[in-house]
């Protein structure tokens, strides 16, 4: 019975165990339930088609607004935004039922990609992602405790496994629907497309989803959630700027860290005594809880060592078009929706997960070790094979531990577990993006003054060019032309800046790699802590709950 007493110790602290449970209200039974299964899929589909799709556009974004060293921003920003805000949506929607929060959500990611689309530079382009990540932010945490609301904890770990696969097809579909808008509408498009998948999805969730009233009112820890946006923003600064704005000795750099250290340091105080805190440091001390959310922040970050940078290698080493590096892409998303699939139905049958997460913690290892391997040389088979082994693993390992999680807890709470499992979480890649800018800048420039002869780099520098947007087609053709122009010897020249280009771009990407190895080998090692509980199958249909 640990499992009902953390519920009521969080439920006492809340002030929302006198009123009527919102589980009872926010349940969806009958065949209302399909069609809410059918918005949660929309919803989903929605949300992450937006990111592969900017993914194999932002080279291109890059070469026209420049501001190489914030490419990771635009996706940090989102992320950042997103993370402080999946909690709160999770919270609030146990009392006030999903839809408002889907309602709130769509709208504003639907403002973030207008807003997007119009940006006139790096830094108006990071906050319109900043806005998306609000309304992200809702799309991230209703649609698992949708589920939850249709499903009990067995035949959960099939849909998640299901509609995990939507994920991967949108991941398909995204990288070669971007590459194609970006080389023959411009990557504007890439933005504007998201409005009518919101509209659908907007209109799904309103159809679908029920409406909640309750007496009971929610607190929201503004306290806490400042507090949180006050350390991680100086502490993706410092991260972004050091080693290569600024020296990792430098005032500015220090400064960050520690205004960073201070606020953490004050938040963290702030959630060990507020009523109705942002993160519960009782869910943290649960051992289920606290072994999936590890498993799953170091799978997420893993997974964006490949993810995120894999259409940059493609396109800057390569050399492939923006629209063939979404083809690229394309095996790795179809692994990764046979291991979801696959994962779901394993579970579902068996009732049972650590023994399938240490094997797909073991795959991913495998996978990142092939990426490490990766070169200017390498051949298109070898680049397949490699992603789609990192799918594989990957899409095995994520619906598992979101079931795990929501197994181990009340009904009740199943909106604030499943938002704060995916709070931690998103924590991963808001900070797993600017280190892996970071290293992935520095490689660059390291390696790009040391194989650049001094003639050419001479010309480049004449061209008043900044050498970390030079991995776009269009800058380097520029740079070639103006080479070429100097006779028989510029041509070699040119030859020589391609190819210097090329290899310093793949040192970049091998630190990220690298880091991504040593990522997978720790997600092993945090499976084999994940404490078992075979999955319940009349949970959803009592009161309390609990293992």
């Amino acid at each position: 019975m640990e499992d009902v007493t953390l519920g009521q110790r969080l439920d006492a602290r809340s002030g929302d165990g006198a009123s009527t449970p919102a589980a009872v209200t926010n349940r969806i039974t009958g065949s209302r339930r399909w069609w809410a299964l059918g918005a949660v899929m929309v919803s989903m589909f929605f949300s992450s088609l937006d990111q592969t799709i900017v993914s194999a556009a932002m080279p291109v974004i890059i070469g026209e607004l420049h501001g190489f060293g914030l490419y990771a921003w635009v996706f940090t920003a989102y992320m950042m935004a997103s993370a402080i805000t999946v909690p709160i949506y999770g919270k609030l929607s146990d009392v006030y039922g999903r839809r408002p929060f889907y309602v709130f959500g769509l709208v504003t990611f639907m403002t973030g990609s207008v807003l997007a689309g119009l940006a006139r530079d790096m830094g108006w382009l990071v906050a319109a992602r900043a806005l998306q990540g609000v309304g992200g932010g809702a799309l991230l945490s209703m649609p698992p405790a949708t589920i939850g609301d249709i499903f009990n904890p067995r035949e959960r770990a099939r849909w998640m496994g299901l509609v995990m696969t939507l994920f991967g097809v949108s991941s398909i579909v995204g990288p070669t629907l971007g590459g194609w808008i970006t080389d023959h509408l411009g990557w504007r498009w890439v933005f504007y497309v998201n409005l009518p998948v919101g509209l659908a999805a907007l209109a799904a969730v309103s159809y679908a989803l029920p409406t909640v009233r309750l007496p009971g009112q929610a607190r929201v820890d503004w306290a806490g959630s400042a507090l949180l946006v006050a350390g991680l923003v100086p502490l993706l600064l410092a991260l972004t700027w050091a080693g290569s704005t600024y020296p990792w000795g430098s005032p500015r750099v220090l400064g960050a860290f520690g205004v960073a250290a201070l606020a953490l340091a004050g938040f963290l105080w702030v959630e060990q005594r507020t009523p109705d805190p942002l993160l519960s440091p009782a869910l943290l001390s649960h051992p289920v809880f606290l072994s999936a959310a590890s498993v799953a922040l170091l799978a997420s970050v893993t997974m964006f060592s490949g993810v995120m940078f894999m259409p940059l290698f493609a396109q800057g080493v390569l050399g492939i078009s923006a629209e063939g590096s979404g083809i690229v892409m394309t095996p790795m998303m179809l692994s990764f929706i046979a291991g979801s699939a696959l994962s779901g139905q394993i579970l579902s049958r068996t009732g049972r997960y650590k023994v399938q997460a240490v094997v797909a913690a073991g795959v991913v290892i495998v996978g990142t070790a092939l990426l490490r391997r990766m070169g200017v040389d390498a051949a298109p088979p070898d680049v397949v094979r490699n992603v789609v082994t990192l799918g594989l693993g990957i899409g095995s390992l994520m619906p598992l531990v979101n079931v795990a999680v929501q197994n181990a807890f009340p009904y009740r709470m199943l909106g604030t577990v499943n938002a704060t499992q995916q709070f931690v979480r998103s924590l991963g890649g808001v900070l797993a993006a600017p280190i892996f800018g970071t290293i992935l800048t520095r490689g660059f420039q390291r390696s790009l003054e040391q194989r650049l002869s001094a003639p050419v780099a001479g010309v480049v520098g004449q061209m008043s060019l900044d050498p970390q947007a030079l991995i776009t087609a269009e800058a380097q053709e520029r740079v070639r032309a103006v080479l070429a122009s100097m006779g028989g010897e510029g041509e070699q020249m040119a030859r020589t800046f391609v190819e210097a280009l090329r290899q310093a771009l793949a040192d970049g990407m091998a630190g990220i790699f690298a880091v991504g190895w040593w990522l997978a080998l720790a997600t092993l090692a945090a499976t084999l802590w994940l404490k078992e509980i075979p999955l319940k199958r009349d949970e959803f249909y009592r009161e309390e709950g609990g293992s």
